[in-house]
């Protein structure tokens, strides 16, 4: 590490302009999240702290700053549906992240078309390329090393159905590039789209 490297301890604070944590980590896939109340209402949500964790079986998580609708809703049915955020639905998927009532429908906020799913209650956006159809397994508070509760919330699921648009495989094989998905980065408004021209291929040794 050079000698005049930025060094700080997180709980002191940063003393930069801008908290470069989420810089860091990133760019992060974004989970963007479907769920339903046990009233009916459904509810769309962006989640920057997102990613797979298991493959078999298939286990996705979002975690959730605060205990929002989504985790309420996912605790209440215990099922989700994630959808592949897009260049083409970004600007529809940030209108989701509208801070609105419980009873605002944010499909039709977005301009977004709700379709049922085939596994789960939960349904999904139509517009979306890739949908992952979840059960919860497990909801987790997050915890500081001191052991202090903080209020964020783990939120894991099996994935039980998933849809691929077929424009997406070549011979088969998805291809990673060719939604052009988007990702969050670090910065208040900043975001990053894979394109095909980013590949670059290397093998396990051994």
């Amino acid at each position: 590490m050079p000698s005049n490297a930025h060094f700080y301890e997180p709980s002191r604070g940063h003393e930069l302009p801008h908290n470069p944590f989420k810089a860091i980590v990133g760019p992060r896939p974004i989970g963007w999240i479907s769920s339903r109340d046990r009233e009916g209402r459904l509810n769309l949500a962006p989640y920057s702290f997102f990613n797979a964790f298991a493959d078999t079986p298939p286990i996705i998580g979002f975690s959730s700053s605060g205990y929002k609708d989504s985790v309420r809703n996912i605790e209440a049915t215990g099922e989700f549906c994630w959808q592949l955020s897009t260049r083409a639905l970004a600007e529809a998927m940030n209108q989701s992240s509208a801070s609105v009532a419980a009873e605002v429908d944010e499909f039709e906020l977005a301009g977004l078309t709700s379709q049922a799913s085939r596994v789960v209650g939960v349904p999904h956006v139509k517009e979306a390329q890739v949908v992952f159809e979840c059960r919860r397994t497990q909801t987790l508070r997050l915890q500081s090393a001191a052991g202090e509760e903080i209020d964020n919330w783990l939120v894991l699921g099996e994935v039980v159905g998933v849809h691929i648009d077929s424009a997406l495989l070549e011979d088969g094989i998805y291809q990673t590039a060719a939604a052009r998905p988007i990702l969050r980065g670090g910065g208040p408004a900043d975001y990053f789209e894979i394109s095909p021209d980013q590949n670059f291929k290397m093998s396990r040794p051994g």
